[in-house]
């Protein structure tokens, strides 16, 4: 055993078992899945979730404004300590029955990259450039 002791020699390990893999993510344009207003399984068109435009006239927003307005510089405070470098994946599912078209938000993990109905990969296959 070393100076250090036990600890210092588990270190790089523990540090190893609780890292999180960041690969790219490939999901198909359309997925089988269980729709709540059809009551079973139906195919399901999947798109990526995208936050809407915000609007100028909610309430935070115009008190927002009003606040700013005037002399006295900012009075809000702007965060500036951001820590992640991915954001959550939302999955928008909507079912293509005729009658239901009802839809679901689907979150999956974080990921750098993030691709839907890519070409799938293929076992033995030699990459081509």
């Amino acid at each position: 055993m070393s100076i250090l002791g036990y600890r210092a020699q588990t270190t790089p390990f523990f540090i190893r078992a609780h890292c999180i893999v960041l690969l790219a993510v490939n999901v198909p344009k359309t997925r089988r899945t269980y729709c709540k207003k059809c009551g079973r399984h139906q195919p399901h068109k999947v798109t990526q979730y995208k936050k809407g435009k915000d609007s100028l006239y909610a309430q935070g927003k115009r008190r927002y404004d009003r606040k700013q307005s005037g002399y006295g510089g900012q009075t809000k405070p702007i965060f500036r300590k951001k820590a992640k470098t991915t954001k959550k994946i939302v999955l928008r599912l909507e079912c293509v029955d005729s009658n239901c078209r009802s839809k679901r938000m689907l979150a999956i993990k974080r990921c750098k990259h993030f691709e839907l109905g890519g070409d799938k990969k293929r076992k033995g296959q030699v990459i081509q450039f």
